[in-house]
C-alpha cells in the first residue's frame, strides 16, 4: 500500500495508475499488471511510460494504444547501445532510447528516438492482480 503521505506529497498530478497491455516487458511486467507512474524525466536503466511516438507510431501497434512502457537504455548525450546503431552514434538532446525486456518487444529498434516531452513518467511501483484459485 502506498502511504497517503506520498500521495499528498507529490499530488495527484504527479502520480498516475496505468494497466499494462501486452507482453513486451515480460518477465518484469505482465499483461494486466497495474503500474503506479511518477511524473519524472527518463533515466537510463529505469522503466518509463511514454506516449506512442508520433512518427506514424510503432509498426503493428494496436490503434487504441496511447502509451507504452519500456526500459530506458540511453538518454541525451549517451552513446547509442548495440543493436540500435541504425539511429546514429549518440542520443540527440531532448530524446531517449528504449528497449522492452521481452526480446520480441516493439521498441526503439523499430521507431528510433523518443522525445523527452512524450515521457509520462517512471514506474514507481507495479502490482500484479491476484489470480483466482
Amino acid at each position: 500500500m502506498i502511504p497517503l503521505a506520498l500521495i499528498v506529497l507529490f499530488g495527484r498530478s504527479r502520480l498516475r495508475w496505468l494497466t499494462v497491455r501486452g507482453v513486451s516487458m515480460e518477465p518484469t511486467y505482465a499483461d494486466g499488471d497495474r503500474l503506479l507512474v511518477l511524473r519524472s524525466r527518463p533515466r537510463t536503466g529505469v522503466p518509463v511510460v511514454f506516449e506512442v511516438p508520433s512518427r506514424g507510431g510503432p509498426p503493428s501497434a494496436p490503434p487504441d494504444v496511447d502509451w507504452l512502457v519500456k526500459r530506458v537504455v540511453a538518454t541525451a548525450g549517451q552513446p547509442v547501445p548495440p543493436g540500435l546503431e541504425q539511429w546514429g552514434s549518440t542520443v540527440p538532446p531532448g530524446h531517449f532510447l528504449v528497449r522492452g525486456d521481452n526480446p520480441r518487444s516493439l521498441d526503439s529498434r523499430h521507431f528510433g528516438f523518443v522525445p523527452d516531452d512524450s515521457a509520462l513518467g517512471r514506474v514507481l511501483r507495479a502490482y500484479r492482480p491476484a489470480t483466482p484459485g
